[in-house]
């Protein structure tokens, strides 16, 4: 079954932003790709390109929380090699060209609906990996610091492994993370 215009706009979006930056991912551009016409853009976002990227955002901001969540259901110690595994598939299916939508949307200064947007992905990404490590022993304040360290050093290593067109930045995030996340397992591999 093909994508209707909606999920096809939202798709395109995505992937636009992810490959370009928000102001880059022109209304021309969202419509070729997803193959729809100017009159879809606006019956399913009447507001216009702002709306659409906004929507993309958290739509996307909510499959790679899916991620996280099927990821976290597994043993802490695998946590980030499954994560960053997962981000280096994606950058090395479109060649480094695409990193994640969410910091795209991050930077979209002057779209504070979207800036918005990703502000608050990221803080449900954030709020996900604490639950997760709170419920596997940390305490909530370093669950929070932590977390939030977590999404900092991958996004940050996602911009060099697209500059650098090399994984390496992904796969030394991993070896550093799990790491310092080791550091608060016991032999038994749950957290103090």
């Amino acid at each position: 079954m093909t994508a209707g215009p909606r999920i096809r706009l939202i798709d395109s979006a995505i992937e636009l932003v992810r490959e370009q930056g928000v102001h880059a991912a022109g209304l021309a551009s969202l419509l070729e790709r997803s193959n729809s016409s100017r009159n879809s853009l606006y019956q399913h976002f009447p507001s216009g390109k702002a709306e659409l990227i906004e929507t993309a955002t958290q739509v996307a901001g909510d499959r790679i929380g899916a991620v996280i969540d099927t990821i976290t259901a597994a043993p802490p110690q695998h946590w980030f090699e499954s994560l960053i595994s997962w981000w280096i598939a994606a950058l090395e299916k479109t060649e480094y060209r695409a990193g994640c939508p969410i910091a795209g949307a991050a930077l979209a200064e002057s779209d504070p609906d979207v800036q918005a947007a990703a502000g608050a992905v990221f803080a449900d990404w954030h709020g996900r990996l604490e639950t997760a490590l709170t419920a596997a022993g940390l305490c909530a304040h370093d669950a929070r610091s932590f977390s939030s360290f977590v999404f900092s050093a991958i996004e940050g290593a996602i911009m060099q492994a697209r500059a650098m067109k090399s994984a390496q930045p992904m796969e030394d995030a991993q070896r550093h993370l799990t790491a310092l996340l080791e550091s608060y397992l016991p032999a038994d591999g749950e957290l103090r």
